[in-house]
């Protein structure tokens, strides 16, 4: 919890690791640490997409209402010359909110199947397809952020996960936020882990290449795993609370921290602007708005100004500039058996009050307004 530019709360509760596999429990847990690393799965849309796009506004390499294909040239055929950036943004581009690539067996077959970045970049700009009409509906979706990953790498000329650790990330100072980090030097036991079976749901789901161990220190979400090789605009980026905090903060400062500038206040306000066909969205981020629609992600106390994020995870980010005020829960409510039918199935720890994350937030809110 950060108040007032100060951070007044960072504790570790419960077990990082609690299970060695199919649901057998570890002699030993792995307890839960201040600095424990954890799968920030769709937080990675606010703090690695959203924050390398701001930054190139800033720097007037990027309009978020020109069309996609000023970008990316090949992105173009069946309406997509008329989607822009900001269509992706929003989550109004007509894609569907997932795409296996992974799986030979999707329902769209082989011609779409991908275990390999460049085939799937490939893909999402040539092939996946989406609503040709332009609704102005808004359906969340990974592609749109997949996309514009992509696109990053296309205006900056680098690598998603080089481009956010140089750029981003170094002049801040944090060490512990980046992508695939297995790769870079860390050690699965410095990870909350998630899934105890791989990708399998306890042996409910196969494809080729499935993992079938307990994740840790690996993107979980499927897509930036096998098919994006792990960097991805749309999941991919592990952090920890101390980092978390730093950005949250550098967010209430309306873009700068330290004697750092990342973007500018004007780039930060046009993404959390609220979107008129619907107040919830802003550009990537999630807005309270009037706080109906969202309650159980920002709990009942939040301003309209609050924004944040959730991941799939169980991490959940609430920055509320009208109290100076930023929340970080991270959870790992997926490192739990899995109980139900083949079809029909539910990880136990989405039961838990920490998993119910307007509840905590909720709490946080209670304690800071009647002190």
């Amino acid at each position: 919890v950060v108040k007032n530019g100060e951070l007044i709360k960072l504790t570790a509760y419960g077990d990082a690791k609690q299970y060695q596999q199919s649901d057998l429990m570890l002699l030993r847990p792995e307890p839960m640490q201040t600095n424990t690393l954890f799968d920030l799965a769709s937080n990675t849309k606010i703090f690695a997409t959203n924050f390398a796009l701001m930054k190139l506004v800033s720097e007037g390499l990027l309009n978020i209402n020109k069309p996609v294909q000023s970008y990316l040239s090949e992105y173009k055929g069946e309406g997509r010359v008329q989607r822009t950036v900001k269509e992706l943004l929003t989550h109004s581009a007509g894609y569907p909110p997932v795409f296996d690539f992974h799986r030979k067996d999707g329902s769209y077959g082989d011609a779409f199947y991908s275990q390999n970045s460049k085939t799937t970049k490939q893909l999402l700009l040539t092939s996946v397809p989406f609503s040709s009409k332009l609704s102005g509906q808004h359906v969340y979706s990974d592609i749109d952020y997949m996309i514009l990953g992509v696109l990053i790498e296309r205006v900056t000329g680098q690598p998603l996960d080089e481009y956010l650790e140089q750029q981003v990330y170094a002049p801040l100072k944090l060490t512990n936020t980046l992508f695939n980090p297995l790769k870079k030097g860390f050690k699965p036991q410095q990870f909350a882990a998630t899934e105890l079976s791989g990708n399998t749901r306890d042996g409910r789901i196969k494809f080729d290449n499935v993992r079938t161990n307990v994740l840790q220190g690996q993107v979980h979400d499927e897509r930036a795993y096998y098919s994006l090789d792990g960097v991805a605009g749309h999941a991919g980026l592990f952090s920890n609370a101390h980092d978390l905090a730093v950005l949250c903060q550098l967010l209430l400062n309306n873009g700068g921290y330290g004697d750092q500038q990342l973007f500018s206040a004007s780039a930060l306000a046009q993404f959390l602007t609220p979107q008129s066909s619907d107040e919830t969205y802003g550009l990537g981020f999630r807005l309270a708005g009037n706080n109906q629609a969202r309650r159980w992600h920002f709990g009942p106390y939040a301003s309209a100004q609050a924004y944040g994020h959730t991941g799939w995870t169980g991490t959940v980010t609430v920055i509320d500039p009208a109290y100076d005020l930023a929340i970080v829960l991270l959870t790992n409510a997926r490192h739990s058996a899995i109980k139900g039918s083949q079809k029909r199935y539910e990880f136990i720890g989405k039961q838990f009050e920490t998993a119910q994350y307007g509840s905590v937030v909720s709490l946080i809110y209670e304690a800071l307004l009647n002190q």
